[in-house]
């Protein structure tokens, strides 16, 4: 199998070790549709196969459980996820190939002389299907996405050309145990039923890229914005997740998770056009947009503190209380300070302010943002002006959705 190495050097100047790439479920199953026609044409075994990536670094896939007939060969690759893995590493990813109309090449071939070859992709067993608009293949399609659905096309008609058929194939992928990975994805969330996706648009997994993530953050805003939403609710994950149920009847699962990408999230938001934005958050993620940080991983910044106590300070709390903020090593224990003080609910005022003005300067006057502060231990911290009358646009928004559809 091919390896590529990519080199890291930390800030320090010391190289760190090389980080092997990995290839797509899309690569996996143009692979194993190669070789599988491969074999259905030509009656002979193959071992290994070779493809070339949108990325135009050469896949040199070992092939799996071939099965082979006279009118079908199926056979599988294995995923590897390289040093980035997710929950289809080590999935075997099948491709069954047959002629449509179930005759041999010959015929086919009598039949569809000086033509191109047909080619026929679909899913089968522990592959999705989409069941709402606004993703990457239409309602009823099986979820193989489009640059997978070109490799495989291509690599199986390179094998057509090659061995002169010009007759018509049918490709069926399917997933072994693809129902139950699925639930360890957003596939779920996305409308996404009965397995995995079939992704990749360079064909290569890079290791401990962000992309896959912002990909999948445009996706559900895409498609919120596809079933004629205007207001959008998002959020850095689940944290909060009962509070936010209990006390707003609110189930943060329907908002977009944006993870760490604050500002990204609502870049991409202004480009579809949402007109509201309602962002909620525990206080230890949103303390940082307070700030004007955009990026929340503590890699990048984490200065949670340093700002809890600046903004308590400009509340005229003592010296000795902002030295205790500073030494809290979690902004719950922080906030019991604050508490105690009786100065919690003016420094998240304050807070909330600071965050509101970065927010909607993100935004730049493109769309408007509202803010619900929490924490587990205390609640609600703060909300914007119309944060809570945005919630319930949102609830409402979401309701008649919900009747359309029905």
């Amino acid at each position: 199998m091919y390896e590529k190495l990519l080199l890291f050097i930390d800030t320090d100047g010391r190289k760190r070790e090389p980080m092997r790439y990995g290839f797509t479920t899309g690569s996996c199953a143009a692979a194993a549709a190669k070789a599988a026609a491969y074999m259905l044409l030509t009656g002979k075994e193959k071992k290994e196969i070779t493809i070339e990536t949108p990325k135009g670094i050469l896949y040199h896939a070992k092939i799996c459980d071939p099965v082979r007939g006279e009118t079908k060969v199926s056979c599988a690759v294995q995923k590897d996820g390289g040093d980035d893995p997710d929950v289809t590493t080590g999935a075997l990813i099948y491709a069954a190939v047959s002629f449509q109309d179930g005759i041999n090449a010959e015929d086919q071939s009598e039949h569809a002389q000086e033509k191109e070859p047909v080619i026929a992709i679909d899913g089968g067993s522990g592959v999705g299907r989409v069941t709402r608009p606004g993703l990457d293949q239409p309602v009823g399609n099986a979820a193989i996405n489009h640059v997978p659905r070109e490799m495989i096309e291509k690599e199986v008609c390179e094998v057509c050309v090659a061995l002169d058929f010009h007759g018509a194939l049918a490709v069926e992928i399917s997933v072994p145990g693809g129902g139950e990975l699925a639930k360890s994805t957003f596939n779920p969330r996305l409308g996404i039923v009965g397995g995995i996706s079939i992704l990749g648009t360079s064909g290569i997994v890079e290791p401990m890229s962000a992309q896959a993530l912002l990909d999948t953050i445009r996706v559900e805003l895409r498609q919120h914005r596809a079933l004629g939403e205007q207001l959008v609710a998002v959020s850095p994950g689940n944290y909060g997740l009962d509070f936010m149920k209990r006390t707003y009847d609110y189930d943060l699962d329907r908002s977009v998770k944006c993870s760490n990408f604050i500002g990204q999230t609502i870049d991409m938001a202004v480009e579809y056009g949402f007109t509201h934005m309602l962002m909620t958050g525990h206080i230890g993620k949103l303390i940082k947009v307070s700030g004007g940080i955009m990026n929340t991983h503590s890699r990048e910044a984490d200065c949670r503190m340093e700002l809890l106590a600046a903004a308590a300070l400009m509340e005229d709390v003592q010296a000795d209380l902002a030295k205790k903020i500073l030494g809290c090593v979690t902004t719950e224990e922080a906030l019991a300070f604050l508490k105690d003080a009786e100065k919690l609910e003016a420094v998240m005022r304050r807070v909330m302010e600071k965050i509101c003005f970065y927010l909607n300067k993100r935004a730049a006057g493109k769309m408007e943002i509202e803010c619900i502060l929490y924490s587990n231990e205390f609640g609600e911290l703060a909300a914007s002006e119309h944060a809570h009358e945005l919630l319930v646009s949102i609830k409402q928004q979401g309701l008649a959705i919900m009747k359309g559809e029905g």
